[in-house]
């Protein structure tokens, strides 16, 4: 049960760190399919280097939904598309009605979804309140707005999604590149000119690396845009950390059960 154990004590640890403030008015679990249909069909080899999910990992998956529901916390998943996609749809619409948004999420494609009303949660490795990650710390890591994390997912490229992005062309040139022409479609314009005009404005190596793969990099940057699929903002719900305790009994994780009664 390690992996659920270890999904739900990060949402905890997020819910008390929040706490001090009031503590958020909802907290919404998201799941999805392993790969988005459409990002397979456009680039085969997304997520091909990963191996299947384990058997026994996946039992734990499917014991996830009335375990996180029992603590008081909305559950959404989709089919077709993928968690990243469904954390970045329920903000969109938290945004829309005039809330903010945290995501918890170690996926750096999230940081697309970043902007004044929606930040990104990161739990630091050796414990200790979550970092909130805002605009200026997305532009201070990648060099980019979070706007334009898509075209420099596109470029770079994403090893844990298996993009190899454009040749050639790692994070400082990709940042650079989208510092001074703003998108991936403006950068790929420019490539494809006649390369004596595109010469006076992009090296001929960076020129030919993004002319050959232009086609790919669209791609690539389709894939590496969150989705959004249509929900409703959650309903305001305390969390119910005794009928949490019940079900993790329930399920063996009889340490998070005494965990969650002494708290309370």
């Amino acid at each position: 049960m390690n992996a659920l154990l270890g999904t739900v004590n990060a949402l905890l640890s997020c819910e008390q760190a929040l706490a001090p403030a009031g503590g958020p008015r909802a907290i919404v679990a998201c799941m999805g399919a392993e790969e988005a249909r459409y990002r397979v069909r456009l680039y085969p080899p997304y997520h091909a280097h990963r191996e299947p999910m384990p058997a026994e990992l996946r039992a734990q998956w499917l014991k996830a939904p009335a375990l996180l529901q029992s603590f008081g916390w909305t559950y959404a998943t989709s089919d077709e598309l993928e968690a990243d996609d469904v954390m970045f749809s329920f903000a969109c619409a938290e945004r829309e009605r005039g809330g903010t948004a945290l995501l918890l999420s170690g996926d750096r494609d999230m940081f697309g979804a970043v902007d004044e009303a929606v930040s990104v949660l990161e739990l630091p490795k050796g414990g200790g309140a979550p970092a909130q990650i805002g605009p200026a710390q997305v532009r201070e890591r990648y060099g980019v707005a979070p706007a334009q994390v898509p075209d420099f997912i596109a470029l770079r490229g994403d090893p844990s999604d298996g993009l190899p992005g454009a040749p050639g062309i790692g994070a400082k040139t990709a940042a650079a590149l989208l510092q001074e022409h703003g998108t991936l479609e403006a950068l790929l314009e420019l490539a494809e000119r006649e390369p004596a005009r595109a010469a006076h404005e992009l090296r001929p190596r960076i020129r030919a690396a993004l002319a050959d793969n232009a086609r790919q990099l669209r791609d690539f940057k389709e894939i590496a845009t969150l989705q959004r699929i249509e929900v409703s903002p959650p309903p305001d719900r305390a969390g119910d950390h005794a009928a949490g305790a019940r079900h993790a009994e329930q399920l063996g994780m009889n340490a998070l059960a005494r965990r969650l009664r002494s708290a309370a």
